[in-house]
C-alpha cells in the first residue's frame, strides 16, 4: 500500500525537491552573468551581500545570487562547477536538513554553497568531518573558494594551541571535528578566565556524514577525565576467579524454571549483552574471597569487580570489541571498525579487559566534564548534515534533532546492479560460496571488496582466499595506517580487497586505481619526508622550495598514472565494475547501505551481493525458530543456496529488531543526559555570566536563604517555637560554615 501511494503522490524527498527548483533555476540563470564579472567584481559580492542583510534582506532574498556568486567562485579557483543536483543538495542543507547523497556525488563542495550563505551573518559556520586529515584536507580545498570571495577559514583539530584555536573559532567558517569541536566547548565551560575560552557561540553547523556522528557515536559521551584512584589488585583476583568459572550462553539455557539447576557459574545473554552470576557461582565466589554473603552492601565493590571480570570474559571478544596492540587495550568502532584511540570502557571494564588481556591494568579517571554529541549539537541555532545513508534513521534524526532526511537524486543515473541475497545453512558452507564466486570475478579481472563485520572474520577469510592462491589487501582496524591507501587501489584490475565494516570510508574507489595514491607513492620512493609530502598533497600556499618540488613531481606522476589508470578502468568497466560482497548482514541496514554504495560511483557499472548464513549472528540471535526448523525440515545440505522469499524478509525483520532496539539504547543516554544537560546548562550560565564580570551576588544569597530555610523546616517541621535540641540540630548542619 505504502509503495502504490508513493508510485502516486511522489516520495516526500521528491516533493522537497520540487520546492526547491524555483532557487536553481534562478542560480542556473546567473550562471553567464557571473561569468562575465572580473575577479575583482565576484569578491566585491559579498561585502555587497551583507550590506543587503544589514538593510533588512533575508538569506533567502539573496541565496540564487550567492549560490552563483560561489558557484563561479569554485569554477575559477579549484576548476570545479556545482552539478544541478549539487545546487539542491545546498539549498537542503541551508533549510536545516540532512542531504542523503550517494558516495562520489561531492558532498565537500556542496557544502561549500550554504557555508558561504550563512556565514555572510558574521555569526561563524562550522563544518564537521569524522577526522583530522579530512578537516585539515577541506580546509585546505575548499577554503581557497572563501578566501577567493573574501571570507576567513579556520581549522581545529587536535594538538592546536590555544591561539590557533581562538582565530580558527574567530573565522567565518571553521572546519574541524566532531570530537574537538565537543571537547572544546567543554574546556570552555572549565575556563577560569573569560580569555581562556575559544568558542563564540553554535549558529549553525554542518555534519559529513552525519549519521556516523549522530547516530554510530552517539551512545559514547564525551569525557574530559582527571587522575582518579590508583588501580587495586582487585581486577587481576576477580579475572583469577573468572577464569575458574564455567558460561552458559543464554540460548543454551533449556526450559528449566529455577537457576539453582543451572549447571553453570554464569550466564551470557547474547541479545541484551548481560551477564549474570547464579546462586553456584555467588557460592563460589564467596568461598574463594572469604565472603559471608556476596550480596552484602559491605561487598559491593568486590561485586562490581567480579561481574566487570565475567563480562570482561562473557562478552568482549578480542579483535571484534577490542585489540591489543603494544600493552594497550584498544576499542574497535562497531560500526567502522577503526580503532578509537583515547577512548577506555568506563566503570572498571576496560581495567577487567586488561586483567583479562595480562597487559598493564591502567588506574581509573575521575570524569571532570561530559557531555553526549547529542546534546553538543542540539547547542546549534541551525543544524544539517551530509551522508550516503540517512533514510533508514529517519525516524531517529526526526525525534532526537527535529532532521528531517531529503534524498537528493544522483548526478548520472544509478546502473549498480543488486543482487538478491544468498542464504547457506551453516557458515562453511557460505564461505565456500564467498570464495568461488571472488575466484569467478578475480579471472576476468573484476575488482572485488568483501565487507566483513569482524577483524576476525576478516582474518578466517584472508586465510582461505590464501590457500586458494587468491592475492588480496586486506583491510581492518590492526592496519589503520594503511587504510585509505588500501581502500582507493580497491577497484584496480584483478584487485581482491577485504574490508573491516565500512574502514576507508572517505575516501573515493576508482575504477581502474586511484592516480591520487599511485602519484603519492613516487613521491615516498623519491625520497620526500612525510611532512613535505603531506604539504605537497595539501592546498595552502606556500613559499617552501622543497614543498615546490614535491608538488611538480607529484602534478608529472598524476599525468602519468591517469592515463593507466583510463585505460584500466575501461577494463574494469567491461568485467562488470567493481563486485561488492558482503559476507554477512551488519545489525543496522544502513551499514549494509553503506557497503552497496561503495560501488557504482558517478554511473560507474557495477555489482553487489551479500551471502548470509544461518549461523551468522544477527540471524542466531533475531532470526525466527521457523526458518531454523524450515531448513531442518528441507534437508538442504551445506553448498545448495536457500532460495525463499520469507528468508528475506525475515533478514529484514532481524534487522529492524536491532536497529529499534539500538535506538531505544541511544534515546536512554539521551534522557539519562539530559538530566545532567539541565544542570549543565544551569552551572555553565552561571559560570559564563561570572566570566562576562558579571555579579551573582543575589543569586547566590537566594541560594543561601533557601539552604537554611529547608534545613529548619527539616527539623522543625510547621512549628513556630524551636527547642534547645532543635536549635543545636539545626546549627550542626552547618558546622564547618561559619565561625562560632
Amino acid at each position: 500500500m505504502a509503495s502504490l501511494i508513493k508510485k502516486l503522490f511522489g516520495t516526500n524527498s521528491e516533493k522537497e525537491i520540487k520546492r526547491t527548483l524555483p532557487f536553481i533555476d534562478k542560480i542556473e540563470a546567473l550562471d553567464k552573468s557571473y561569468q562575465n564579472l572580473t575577479d575583482a567584481e565576484l569578491k566585491a559580492k559579498t561585502g555587497e551581500f551583507k550590506n543587503r542583510l544589514n538593510s533588512g534582506e533575508t538569506l533567502e532574498d539573496i541565496l540564487p545570487e550567492a549560490f552563483a556568486a560561489v558557484r563561479e567562485a569554485s569554477w575559477r579557483s579549484l576548476g570545479l562547477k556545482h552539478y544541478r543536483v549539487q545546487l539542491i543538495g545546498g539549498v537542503i542543507l541551508h533549510q536545516g536538513r540532512i542531504a542523503e547523497m550517494r558516495t562520489g556525488e561531492g558532498k565537500t563542495l556542496v557544502a561549500t554553497l550554504p557555508a558561504y550563505l550563512n556565514a555572510l551573518t558574521g555569526n561563524g559556520v562550522h563544518i564537521v568531518t569524522v577526522n583530522d586529515y579530512l578537516a585539515k584536507r577541506d580546509s585546505e580545498w575548499m577554503g581557497k573558494v572563501y578566501r577567493f570571495l573574501g571570507l576567513t577559514v579556520g581549522l581545529c583539530i587536535h594538538g592546536m594551541e590555544h591561539d590557533e584555536k581562538l582565530a580558527a573559532y574567530n573565522a567565518d567558517i571553521t572546519y574541524g571535528t566532531n570530537n574537538e569541536f565537543g571537547f572544546d566547548y567543554l574546556r570552555d565551560n572549565m575556563a577560569i578566565y573569560k580569555n581562556h575560552m575559544v568558542q563564540r557561540g553554535h549558529a549553525f553547523a554542518i555534519v559529513d556524514e552525519v549519521d556516523s556522528i549522530l547516530i554510530d557515536e552517539a551512545r559514547t559521551p564525551l569525557i574530559i577525565s582527571g587522575e582518579g584512584d590508583k588501580s587495586t589488585d582487585l581486577y587481576a583476583q576477580a579475572d583469577r576467579f573468572a577464569c575458574t568459572l564455567k558460561m552458559l550462553k543464554f540460548k543454551e539455557l533449556d526450559s528449566k524454571e529455577s537457576q539453582d539447576d543451572i549447571e553453570a557459574d554464569y550466564t551470557v545473554d547474547e541479545k541484551a549483552k548481560a551477564v549474570t552470576l547464579t546462586p553456584r557461582g555467588v557460592k563460589k565466589a564467596e568461598k574463594y574471597f572469604n565472603v559471608e554473603n556476596l550480596m552484602d552492601p559491605e561487598n559491593t565493590t568486590l561485586l562490581h569487580h567480579i561481574n566487570q571480570a565475567i563480562r570482561a570474559h562473557g562478552i568482549m571478544q578480542r579483535d571484534v570489541d577490542y585489540v591489543v596492540r603494544e600493552g594497550q587495550v584498544i576499542i574497535v568502532d562497531e560500526f567502522t571498525g577503526r580503532l578509537m584511540f583515547g577512548r577506555r570502557y568506563s566503570e572498571g571494564l576496560h581495567q577487567a579487559i586488561e586483567a583479562k588481556e595480562k597487559v598493564k591494568v591502567e588506574r581509573e579517571s575521575k570524569t571532570l566534564a561530559t557531555i553526549t554529541f547529542q546534546n553538543y549539537f542540539r547547542l546549534y541555532k541551525k543544524l544539517s548534515g551530509m551522508t550516503g545513508t540517512a533514510l533508514t534513521e529517519e525516524e531517529e534524526f526526526n525525534e532526537i534533532y527535529k532532521l528531517d532526511v531529503v534524498e537528493i537524486p544522483t548526478n548520472r543515473p544509478m546502473i549498480r546492479d543488486d543482487h538478491p541475497d544468498i542464504v547457506y545453512k551453516t557458515e562453511a558452507g557460505k564461505f565456500r560460496a564467498i570464495v568461488a564466486r571472488v575466484e569467478e570475478a578475480h579471472k576476468k579481472g573484476q575488482p572485488v571488496l568483501i565487507g566483513t563485520i569482524s577483524i576476525e572474520k576478516s582474518e578466517i577469510l584472508s586465510s582461505i582466499l590464501k590457500k586458494h592462491g587468491i592475492k588480496h589487501e586486506v583491510l581492518n582496524a590492526k592496519y589503520h595506517e594503511k587504510e585509505s591507501q588500501i581502500i582507493a587501489q580497491a577497484g584496480k584490475y584483478e584487485a581482491v580487497t577485504i574490508a573491516t565494516n565500512m574502514a576507508g570510508r572517505g575516501t573515493d574507489i576508482m575504477l581502474g586505481g586511484n592516480a591520487e595514491y599511485m602519484a603519492k607513492n613516487n613521491l615516498v620512493k623519491e625520497g620526500f619526508s612525510e611532512q613535505v609530502i603531506v604539504d605537497a598533497m595539501g592546498y595552502a600556499d606556500t613559499d617552501d622550495e622543497e614543498v615546490k618540488k614535491a608538488r611538480e613531481s607529484f602534478r608529472k606522476n598524476m599525468e602519468i598514472y591517469k592515463s593507466e589508470t583510463a585505460k584500466d578502468a575501461e577494463l574494469v568497466k567491461k568485467a562488470g565494475g567493481l563486485l561488492i560482497i558482503g559476507t554477512e548482514r551488519h545489525e543496522s541496514r544502513r551499514i549494509d547501505n553503506q557497503l552497496r554504495g561503495r560501488s557504482g560511483r558517478q554511473g560507474d557499472p557495477g555489482e553487489s551481493v551479500f551471502f548470509i548464513s544461518l549461523e551468522d549472528e544477527l540471524m542466531r540471535l533475531f532470526g525466527s525458530e521457523k526458518i531454523m526448523k524450515l531448513m531442518d525440515t528441507l534437508g538442504l545440505d551445506e553448498d545448495t543456496p536457500i532460495d525463499q522469499k520469507m528468508l528475506s524478509n525475515a533478514i529484514e525483520t532481524a534487522q529492524k529488531r536491532v536497529e529499534s532496539r539500538n535506538f531505544q539504547i541511544r534515546k536512554h543516554v539521551l534522557e539519562y543526559d539530559d538530566v545532567m544537560n539541565k544542570q549543565r546548562e544551569i552551572i555553565y550560565g552561571q559560570r559564563s555570566r561570572v566570566l562576562d564580570g558579571e555579579s551573582l551576588k543575589d543569586v547566590i544569597l537566594g541560594m543561601l536563604e533557601e539552604t537554611v530555610q529547608n534545613a529548619v523546616k527539616s527539623v522543625a517541621g510547621e512549628h513556630n517555637y524551636l527547642d534547645t535540641w532543635q536549635a543545636d540540630e539545626i546549627i550542626s548542619k552547618f558546622e564547618g560554615v561559619y565561625k562560632k
